[in-house]
């Protein structure tokens, strides 16, 4: 074997290295996004049940005064 194929072995590993230390970096950034995602989508659905809620109850007591008027 030539003494210059385990140099280039040693970079080509090197180089993998980085390139998973980066792909786990921006695994970590997705993972983080997701959950703020999921945490404001949540929010939402709650706020959305919410106003759902105000509506029917603005709503029975419009059917309420319209039954007595």
């Amino acid at each position: 074997m030539p003494a210059h194929k385990p140099e280039a072995l040693e970079q080509k590993i090197d180089q993998l290295i980085a390139l998973c230390k980066e792909l786990n970096a921006e695994n970590q950034m997705l993972l983080e996004q997701r959950n703020s995602w999921y945490r404001e989508r949540q929010m939402l659905v709650e706020q959305n049940q919410a106003v759902k809620n105000k509506v029917s109850t603005v709503l029975a007591k419009l059917q309420a005064m319209e039954r007595s008027a």
